[in-house]
């Protein structure tokens, strides 16, 4: 009997704000434990919420980008279990009425229903020792989005693309910086396996807390291997939770899996419904940053090249590093080159982010800008920025340090080639049958007689113009 894949997931998203969702504790990397808490996150008896209003915005415009209809209530749920990472007891989320539902996102022609997006709040950290367990509260009351797909899915590979997708849609918004790696990104997987051609579902097993987009595809495969073999010798494949092992490369048990009666939800009597004004709705949707594909289409206006464009679009900080460097003033082309080589090559070279480059988007831009208006040579603008990467000094400073001033003096310049030809005669007679390398040569003996100051554009149209006897 052949055998199909049923396979949904539900995406915890770490939303980027400045305080927690319920709580006005602030977030921000403080490696000391326990030290970003206010009462309400270790549930001191009292302590009332309020609502994050950032969250909301973020939250909607995730799900505007995902096609979801909004709505203009906002309900929040008490979902109640007693877990170590859990010190309420309950978790404050949106069971009966979630922000947003029936959205889609299209994964190779194949359209897969969102059933989904819920507000809520992320739980305490936990660190697991030999003999013991510590409790980090940093992480609690944390505000997260949880995007719930149908079962649409039926590949692994389907799964890892769905899940880039809505990476690549929440970082372009700048609403979480989708580091998977730290957690910010996690799902968890829901498998079952049917005969083909059947409606009926199997028992459904569920991974838990996936965060990467490797160990997706590679739990799914396991587990849809596991199943099958259950499947095919008589067996049950029961109803579990189970978690992702990355050294085995295989899933193990971990519980037995509950449904959602288990959780008794019941409306939060501590949050009164707030409704949400359509205009507030629209504006938040209005103020989204652009997506990558519509930033595509804005630097192809501006006249970059596909080429250039993907190499921005790769990494969201960059592209927010070089729209930086556009607000600033700095020219289109010349920015998207500098990024593409010059900055690449030190992020290559020192193996960092473009978030740890030294230089700022205002010190670039003005260096380029002085590119720009001729005031300094492509090989002076190099040096200057070799001495900013020392300590992001303002480049007029380096440029007046080094007196990197250059030679726009057209008279004094046609002087200097003037003076080259009529003390090499020869050269004349050389350009004229051919040999148009002499142009370069000049422009060489130009620049060592001016110490580099020279223009170098300007100084080649003059050698040419005197070698053709104009």
């Amino acid at each position: 009997m052949n055998f199909e894949a049923v396979i949904g997931i539900e995406i915890h998203i770490e939303l980027n704000t400045s305080s927690k969702m319920f709580s006005s504790a602030p977030i921000k990397a403080n490696k000391q434990a326990n030290y970003n808490v206010f009462p309400l996150d270790i549930a001191f008896p009292g302590a009332m919420p309020t609502i994050n209003k950032q969250a909301v915005i973020h939250a909607i415009r995730i799900a505007h980008a995902l096609h979801m209809n909004i709505d203009n209530e906002l309900w929040f749920d008490r979902k109640n279990y007693f877990y170590s990472d859990n010190p309420k007891g309950y978790q404050i989320t949106q069971y009966y009425r979630p922000l947003a539902t029936n959205g889609y996102l299209d994964i190779n022609n194949h359209r897969i229903k969102i059933e989904d997006l819920h507000l809520e709040e992320d739980t305490c950290k936990q660190v697991h020792l030999k003999d013991r367990t510590l409790l980090d509260y940093n992480r609690s009351g944390i505000p997260l989005i949880e995007i719930v797909s149908s079962c649409d899915i039926r590949s692994s590979e389907e799964a890892k693309l769905f899940v880039e997708k809505i990476h690549q849609i929440v970082t372009d918004l700048e609403a979480s910086d989708g580091k998977m790696e730290n957690g910010s990104l996690r799902c968890d997987i829901n498998i079952s396996l049917r005969p083909i051609g059947s409606n009926k579902n199997g028992n459904k097993v569920e991974i838990k807390n996936l965060n990467s987009f490797k160990n997706i595809k590679l739990a799914i495969d396991y587990e849809i291997t596991r199943q099958l073999k259950l499947l095919l010798s008589g067996e049950i494949v029961e109803q579990q939770t189970r978690r992702f092992d990355e050294n085995l490369k295989q899933t193990t048990y971990m519980r037995e899996k509950g449904d959602s009666g288990s959780y008794g939800y019941f409306v939060d009597p501590n949050i009164p419904p707030i409704t949400l004004d359509f205009k507030f709705i629209n504006d938040a949707i209005a103020s989204s940053p652009m997506s990558r594909e519509e930033k595509k289409n804005k630097y192809l206006s501006l006249g970059l090249d596909e080429k250039d464009i993907k190499l921005i679009l790769k990494d969201i900080s960059l592209m927010q590093y070089f729209d930086k460097l556009l607000a600033e003033g700095a020219p289109i082309k010349l920015a998207s080159n500098w990024i593409n080589v010059n900055v690449q090559s030190v992020l290559k070279k020192e193996m960092i982010s473009i978030n740890s480059f030294k230089i700022t988007p205002h010190n670039l831009a003005s260096l380029l800008k002085l590119i720009a208006n001729k005031e300094i040579s492509n090989k002076q603008a190099r040096q200057i920025f070799d001495k900013m990467l020392i300590g992001n000094a303002n480049p007029n400073s380096i440029k007046e340090e080094l007196g990197s001033t250059l030679n726009n003096d057209e008279r004094e310049i046609k002087d200097i080639v003037k003076q080259i030809i009529i003390e090499n005669p020869s050269f004349l007679n050389e350009y004229a049958n051919g040999k148009t390398n002499i142009a370069r040569f000049i422009c060489g003996q130009v620049m060592k007689l001016t110490k580099g100051k020279a223009d170098p554009q300007l100084t080649n149209k003059i050698v040419i113009e005197l070698l053709k006897g104009n």
